[in-house]
């Protein structure tokens, strides 16, 4: 039997570590649910027959039930469009970074070529930097750059290079990378390559062989870069304060800006959904793994 099943220290660290990782999630959770208006204090459950919602001194019947404020925020345009604004940045910039991600760990573990060392250490250096000063170093770039080509292009007004949605993709992108290439570099460093070399002579070339033996062997490593890349563009306000501009507002920044003014539990209820969501992706992301290794 081992002993440390058997120590009473050991249980209670790892209760005390759980709840400390997760009564804040579970906080917020309850406020969704909250009968005050006002997200200060915990009013009371909204109770399933007869709900009531607390309106200053006004006691009024609420339609929804216990839903009653996942009923109002399905009618706020404003978070609908933040949420498309984060989902099309997220699944943009994962995509692509993991693309990039991919071969540029491929690149890096093969291949041998000038500037190799320089690349390698290049891939570390948004990961340990803080992150806000790449948001600045990325708003310089593309104020300069746009400066530059509005000016030189002579653009109206109208048509002028501006930050946007765009410029939020990009700036995701080339935060993400460096995140999927080590990801994926460490899955390569056990890849045996006798695999990719019985597929050629058995006639096929590089890129079926990429495709049938490299990729599949290599896949949950991508997955787990892919995942990564994802939750970091979902959550990330840093780099998206500093590069969004009209019309591309993220969840994040749509939090932030209640912040000045009263938050009701709408927003505990819009947390509520979102820590669902991405418990949903990271389990079938985490099946999808099991089954490949």
């Amino acid at each position: 039997m081992n002993p440390y099943r058997r120590s009473l220290f050991i249980r209670i660290a790892t209760v005390l570590v759980y709840f400390f990782l997760y009564a804040p999630i579970i906080g917020l959770i309850l406020f969704s649910f909250n009968s005050s208006r006002t997200n200060i204090f915990f009013g009371g459950f909204i109770t399933q027959f007869g709900p009531l919602i607390m309106d200053g001194s006004t006691v009024v019947q609420s339609p929804c039930g216990p839903f009653h404020w996942f009923c109002e925020l399905s009618k706020n345009a404003e978070v609908r469009n933040a949420t498309q604004n984060t989902l099309t940045i997220a699944f943009i910039s994962t995509i692509t970074a993991t693309i990039i991600g991919t071969l540029a760990a491929l690149a890096m573990q093969r291949y041998d070529f000038r500037l190799k060392s320089f690349s390698q250490l290049s891939l570390y250096i948004p990961i340990v930097i803080p992150e806000i000063v790449m948001g600045i170093g990325i708003l310089v770039l593309f104020s300069q750059v746009f400066t530059f080509l509005n000016n030189a292009l002579g653009l109206p007004s109208g048509a002028r290079l501006t930050m946007g949605l765009p410029t939020v993709i990009v700036s995701h992108i080339a935060f993400s990378v460096p995140f999927v290439a080590l990801v994926v570099q460490a899955r390569l460093q056990g890849f045996d390559k006798s695999f990719e070399e019985a597929a050629m002579d058995l006639g096929a070339n590089e890129l079926v062989t990429f495709w049938r033996v490299t990729l599949p062997m290599i896949l949950p490593g991508v997955l787990s870069g892919a995942l990564l890349a994802f939750t970091l563009s979902l959550d990330d306000f840093v780099i998206t304060f500093f590069t969004t501009g009209p019309g591309a507002t993220t969840l994040p920044i749509y939090v932030y800006g209640l912040l000045r003014r009263i938050i009701t539990p709408q927003v505990n209820a819009l947390s509520t959904i979102w820590v669902l969501v991405v418990f949903t992706v990271v389990l079938i992301l985490q099946r999808v793994q099991n089954r490949q290794t």
